[in-house]
């Protein structure tokens, strides 16, 4: 007889974790890389005005284990991340990743931890809906804070991408393919 998971994880939302929101926007990179540390880069400049209220706003940075709190606490998040996919630099894409396999490859470190993450809230069954806006870069740099042109005029096309899913995910409007 398989238990019950229920039994082996009680689990309640954290107000602390989700300050009472459904949404979490979360940008995750590595500031320090250049270009793979744009989703750091978008949360550090998006005008949260633009929001609705229900939803917080997290610079994720490298923190793979230490965001499981903040993901698990909230019914939908929005990831947005670095990728080198071989696409051009700064084309944006839309996944909707449900098992970390799904998830583009590695970047840098941050990205192992985001997909043992994955694992542990599939385990746990608790996933929240997910969805990834990728940046393409072309290449990491050590110890460079700037981004790229191409990368940086990705930032404010992304913010409306991401202010369009929210609307879409408030109303329930998602044709997602």
């Amino acid at each position: 007889m398989k238990p019950d998971k229920k039994q082996i994880f009680t689990y309640h939302t954290d107000s602390f974790y989700s300050t009472g929101n459904t949404i979490l926007i979360l940008g995750i990179g590595n500031y320090l890389m250049g270009d793979e540390g744009v989703g750091v880069h978008f949360i550090r400049n998006l005008d949260v005005s633009l929001f609705p209220e229900n939803i917080s706003f997290i610079d994720g940075g490298t923190g793979g284990f230490t965001l499981i709190p903040y993901i698990e606490s909230h019914k939908t998040v929005i990831l947005v991340d670095a990728t080198m996919d071989g696409k051009e630099t700064g084309t944006i894409s839309l996944l909707k990743p449900k098992f970390s396999k799904d998830f583009p490859l590695s970047l840098s470190g941050h990205n192992f931890g985001l997909k043992d993450m994955v694992e542990i809230l599939t385990m746990m069954d608790k996933m929240p809906e997910i969805y990834l806006f990728t940046i393409t870069i072309e290449k990491m740099t050590p110890m460079e804070l700037e981004l790229s042109p191409k990368v940086k005029e990705a930032i404010p096309l992304v913010t409306e991408k991401v202010l369009d899913l929210v609307k879409k995910i408030n109303t329930r409007k998602i044709n997602f393919v």
